[in-house]
């Protein structure tokens, strides 16, 4: 299963929710891979900060590399670093990607992304970070993907970016990847004892857009998570916003074996 964790507004918890899915997999037993397009990086910081692992190769020398033809282009996952959580391999980030986009978009290497995740081996679930922008990146890793989650963080201004997201999603399914399927909205920071959250996403139901049963509250817990370079399921499994996590991942991992 190739999943892309996607949406065009900053700060909602993007990395974190890719990154606890990803650790959960790896925990039940799947070979994982974390592929992190963000220039910035956190994805990578979050599950090789702990043991310090210095990637010989990430995902920048994996576009770099689809600009020079070559007969024979080294197999996508030799660009995989170990992380210190087993079952769990990232394809770290560089800050490189931002100097390769104007060259990548002009020799139309959108589908090399795709090309590369479907000859992949050795894996059983791959989850894409993306930055928060429709731009090259976060592009092909929807095209790559079989299944898109979108997150929302329940503020009027995300409501309103939602309609234009999934409108773009719809618009680039129709045009690259007609099998993308949204797989659907994640209400993450949530807090049930304040009326504008439960009003907002009540409304979003009302209008018949698919907000997942399953939401993630908001916790100092997860910051505490991002210091410590640690998963929720590796720092405190029992904790109530690692089992919403839980829940989310069986839900996705049922809703796709019933597909």
């Amino acid at each position: 299963m190739r999943r892309v964790v996607f949406n065009q507004k900053g700060g909602v918890g993007k990395t974190t929710i890719v990154c606890n899915l990803a650790a959960i997999a790896a925990a039940r037993g799947l070979r994982t891979l974390v592929v992190d397009l963000d220039t910035q990086g956190n994805a990578t910081q979050y599950l090789l900060g702990a043991n310090g692992a210095v990637p010989s190769r990430d995902i920048a020398d994996f576009f770099d590399s689809t600009l020079a033809f070559s007969l024979q282009s080294p197999a996508f996952a030799s660009y995989a670093t170990t992380s210190p959580f087993a079952n769990l391999d990232v394809i770290a980030s560089s800050p490189r990607l931002e100097e390769l986009i104007v060259k990548l978009e002009a020799k139309q290497k959108i589908y090399k992304l795709r090309d590369a995740l479907k000859k992949l081996r050795g894996y059983d679930a791959v989850f894409i970070d993306t930055p928060p922008a429709m731009n090259f990146y976060s592009r092909s890793a929807l095209i790559a993907a079989e299944r898109v989650l979108i997150p929302f963080d329940c503020d009027e201004f995300a409501r309103q970016a939602l309609y234009t997201l999934l409108e773009n999603i719809q618009e680039l399914r129709a045009d690259h990847n007609e099998t993308l399927m949204v797989e659907g909205i994640v209400v993450n920071q949530f807090q049930p004892r304040a009326k504008l959250p439960i009003r907002v996403v009540e409304a979003l139901r009302e209008e018949k857009l698919p907000v997942l049963a399953q939401m993630l509250s908001s916790s100092v817990r997860v910051r505490e998570s991002h210091e410590q370079h640690r998963p929720l399921i590796a720092l405190e499994p029992g904790h109530r916003v690692t089992q919403e996590y839980v829940a989310l991942y069986e839900a996705l991992a049922g809703a796709a074996r019933a597909a």
